[in-house]
């Protein structure tokens, strides 16, 4: 008895031991985050044994978080929802019941999950959409891009861009009922990278008479070059995204090279090529100063080899829409940037934010001290967050305003 005792007493020991990690006393329900996190650390963990044994792929095991989450495509007495496809790519598509006044507004909505994991049917995106769509009467349309691996840049860029260039014909906004002036791309973390490649891009493409009323970037990763910002030193490893997975999802995206993701980790992966950029994420200039904190510039190192030459996408604002030049951001229409202090991806939306401010385009940059990345799809039971839901609604207000 004494001896199963103890043993109990060990392994609640080591339980708490590993669910336990130290967060910021500013962060917003600790607990449900530690708990969160050591979730996510776990299947991390169980993930890279699969790997190693050469049972799976480590996003495959990662990819459970994904499956886990999956709802059917549910209609209520607000949204009538259905799973279909759009230009050929899987889209879940959320129609509002009630009658317009006018023409509707419209949403196009790219998941998150580091270009390698998420689907429009996770609960969070799910109710995020059904959200969007009763609360401004929007058509919403929630892209099911495919995934690395196997996919990687640009075939997640293409699928979303085709969607939303396919969506913006007059015959199929008419069919819809949508606004053509009242149209708006939007996305967390990965999806934020292509909310802001695909609003470049539209922004250039002479086949595309409809352009876009604004965009909603949350969290966004926005660049590979510099992976040793403030913000990737303070939130190295802190929740839900730490470095060394950041680094992962980018080389996940990019090449299916074992020795970019090294190069990475390293921050020896920068071209020479790149010299002429840098100045554009050069966080001395277009950081805030209270982001940039006791940190000294020193800029990413040039590496003159490597597996990095052989990956043109590090250099292509498709991939990387921080690199793209100020007269490129001067056509993008009126931006919502929304950025977590706990979060390595924090300094990429707020130098984005400086940039397009720098370009004339009208932004709004809202900074959550108290969050942390990939909070705002934490929207119900049992993964619900008061912070989440704040930061949502954050982003319902500014699209109700500027849609």
């Amino acid at each position: 008895m004494g001896a199963r005792l103890l043993c109990l007493c060990l392994l609640t020991a080591l339980l708490a031991y590993y669910i336990y990690s130290p967060l910021p006393p500013e962060l917003a329900q600790p607990g449900t985050v530690m708990l969160l996190s050591a979730a996510i650390r776990a299947l991390g963990h169980l993930s890279e044994l699969g790997e190693l044994l050469g049972l799976m792929h480590y996003m495959e095991g990662l990819r459970l978080i994904s499956t886990v989450e999956l709802v059917a495509p549910t209609s209520d007495e607000n949204v009538t929802v259905t799973d279909t496809e759009l230009s050929g790519v899987p889209v879940r598509l959320f129609l509002p019941q009630r009658p317009p006044a006018g023409l509707r507004r419209a949403v196009l909505f790219f998941h998150g999950g580091g270009w390698c994991l998420g689907d429009a049917g996770m609960h969070g995106y799910d109710l995020m959409s059904r959200r969007i769509s009763n609360e401004l009467n929007a058509v919403v349309v929630s892209v099911n891009y495919r995934l690395a691996p196997p996919h990687r840049f640009p075939a997640q860029f293409e699928d979303v861009y085709s969607v939303t260039k396919f969506f913006l014909q007059d015959k199929v906004l008419s069919q819809y009922g949508v606004d053509p002036a009242r149209v708006c791309v939007a996305g967390d973390s990965a999806g934020g990278n292509l909310a802001a490649a695909v609003a470049q891009q539209l922004s250039e493409d002479p086949e595309v008479k409809t352009k876009l009323k604004a965009q909603v970037l949350i969290y966004p990763a926005l660049q590979a070059l510099d992976l040793d910002l403030p913000s990737y030193r303070d939130n190295a490893q802190k929740p839900l995204l730490p470095r060394a997975l950041m680094v992962r999802f980018w080389s996940e995206y990019l090449s299916p090279e074992p020795a970019l993701r090294a190069a990475m980790a390293r921050g020896r992966h920068v071209p020479p090529e790149a010299a002429p950029l840098l100045p554009l994420l050069n966080w001395s200039r277009w950081l805030p100063a209270d982001m940039r904190g006791a940190h000294a510039y020193e800029g990413p190192a040039l590496a003159a080899a490597g597996p990095a030459r052989r990956v043109p996408g590090l250099l292509d604002p498709r991939a990387c829409p921080l690199l793209a030049p100020e007269a490129r951001l001067r056509r993008l229409p009126p931006a919502l940037v929304l950025t977590c202090e706990h979060d390595v991806l924090r300094d990429d939306g707020a130098m984005y934010a400086a940039r397009l401010r720098a370009a004339g385009v009208p932004v709004t940059h809202h900074h959550a001290k108290d969050a942390f990345h990939g909070a705002v799809t934490f929207l119900a039971w049992p993964l619900e967050l008061a912070v989440g839901r704040r930061l949502f609604d954050t982003c319902v207000r500014w699209l109700k305003e500027s849609l």
